[in-house]
């Protein structure tokens, strides 16, 4: 299927690793044109040049920074002409429970990823002419509660509100606003996750059976939804929350 992507152009937050970059690789192959962000400067330099000279744009930006949207706006029109859409992906806050996380620890994930996630929306939507297409990178705590997760639970699901919200909003324009929420996907994250929660191979083997498909997803499977979701080929698709977790979430 053609998902007319060719010579379109998106911002991709966090697309010098993990998930970000897996989704930027799937667009640029597809035809797409991509300005990627990420806070180390070397990081987003080596990807951009990695995704083909002309065909993307690295910006060492911090989404906690309110200048990073415009920024980020700014280089798309610059370098490409034009603006079709975002990936917003922030990146996963520090672990621990809710008693476990101090006051500083939970105002600086709220700046960085919850009003820097509406900041970025925001100058996104105001870039696109009517038409276009924004995705936020969530999690599945958006549906269930992640243990030792607690600022993922408390910000992810307001920001799937947002999403909502702003899908309404945005609408009477033909902008589409979507979140993805991702599983247990094979991730730099997933694997400092487990590291710092001391998991065992019986542990592991445990939530693995807890999956339908048996296996924990890769990066690339979630890049091809996201650019599905970001493409026209999605056109009739906003103000939805999307599970990529191989059937883990047992909700309805």
């Amino acid at each position: 299927m053609d998902l007319g992507l060719n010579d379109r152009v998106y911002i991709v937050t966090g697309g010098s690793s993990g998930l970000g970059a897996a989704t930027a690789r799937v667009l640029a192959d597809d035809g797409a044109k991509v300005v990627i962000s990420a806070r180390d400067a070397a990081g987003v330099g080596r990807a951009a040049l990695d995704l083909g000279t002309g065909r993307a744009v690295g910006v060492a930006a911090d989404n906690a920074d309110p200048k990073t949207a415009g920024r980020l706006v700014a280089a798309a029109r610059h370098a490409f002409g034009r603006l079709d859409g975002a990936l917003i992906s922030v990146g996963g806050p520090p672990g621990g429970g809710v008693a476990d996380i101090s006051d500083e620890a939970w105002r600086a994930a709220f700046e960085s990823i919850f009003l820097g996630t509406i900041h970025l929306a925001l100058a996104v939507a105001d870039g696109l002419a009517d038409g276009g297409s924004i995705a936020m990178v969530l999690s599945s705590s958006v549906r269930s509660p992640i243990p030792a997760l607690a600022i993922s639970n408390g910000l992810r699901p307001g920001l799937a509100g947002i999403a909502k919200t702003l899908a309404d909003e945005l609408g009477p324009r033909g902008i589409r606003v979507n979140g993805l929420l991702p599983g247990r996907i094979e991730t730099p994250r997933m694997r400092e996750l487990a590291v710092a929660a001391g998991g065992s191979a019986q542990a592991s083997a445990d939530q693995l059976e807890r999956i339908p498909l048996r296996r924990s997803g890769t990066a690339e499977e979630f890049g091809r939804v996201a650019a599905f979701v970001l493409s026209p080929a999605a056109s009739y698709l906003t103000g939805t929350m999307i599970p990529v977790d191989g059937g883990m979430l047992r909700a309805i």
